[in-house]
């Protein structure tokens, strides 16, 4: 796709950052975890956890596909409203796909990014990340949880659009993610719209497909 490079030179310095967002969750949910957990302290303990277990797990932080792969399915996944984030993302031809389709796209969705990201795995060194306050009230259902990332350099803007979700670990889902301005699922869908537009939901399957088997050619050859 045309515009795919133009997200790696917006992100260039949120890289880490967005693989914090993105495997937000990869540690295991302690049960201490309460179902009315605030957004906030939701988005705390992610973060928190997220940055001990990279910092202590040599494969991840070596950006390796296959365990970080295992890891967002098992753990990431439970914490994302990842149907929402794609459907979001592909805009109005979402409705125009078929459940195969939907399938698909998901699928797709989910390799490109954790494919882009992995290798920002390895820059996490002497991160930490600090909670934004702020205004929730109880009876909100979706809210946005904003944070920095701090360490070597300016501090990262990493702000979360998460949704009260009763059958989640802590109650919460994220179903968006915002690096310095940049909401992700935003940034994409004015590129599939294009893709869509110009070849259909096939197309944007296909398109996604390549640049993933793309992605995993390279990954190879560098080794």
């Amino acid at each position: 796709m045309p515009r795919f490079s133009l997200i790696r030179r917006t992100l260039t310095r949120a890289t880490a950052a967005l693989a914090i967002g993105l495997l937000g969750g990869v540690t295991l949910i302690p049960a201490a975890w309460a179902a009315d957990d605030t957004a906030d302290a939701f988005i705390k303990r992610l973060s928190s956890d997220l940055l001990d277990t990279v910092k202590a797990d040599k494969t991840i932080l070596s950006g390796d596909i296959n365990k970080i792969s295992v890891l967002v399915d098992q753990r990431v996944m439970p914490n994302l409203n990842f149907q929402r984030m794609t459907a979001s993302a592909v805009g109005p031809g979402w409705r125009q796909a078929t459940p195969e389709q939907q399938k698909r796209l998901q699928e797709e969705f989910k390799a490109l990014l954790v494919r882009t990201y992995a290798g920002a795995v390895n820059q996490v060194s002497d991160q930490s990340v600090v909670v934004k306050p702020s205004r929730a009230a109880p009876e909100d259902k979706e809210f946005i949880v904003r944070t920095e990332v701090r360490g070597k350099g300016d501090p990262i803007q990493l702000d979360y659009r998460v949704e009260k979700s009763p059958d989640a670990p802590s109650g919460w889902r994220i179903y968006n993610l915002n690096v310095m301005g940049v909401w992700l699922v935003d940034n994409y869908r004015t590129q599939f719209a294009q893709e869509i537009n110009a070849k259909g939901v096939d197309g944007l399957i296909a398109s996604l497909a390549e640049r993933n088997k793309s992605n995993s050619v390279r990954k190879a050859d560098a080794k």
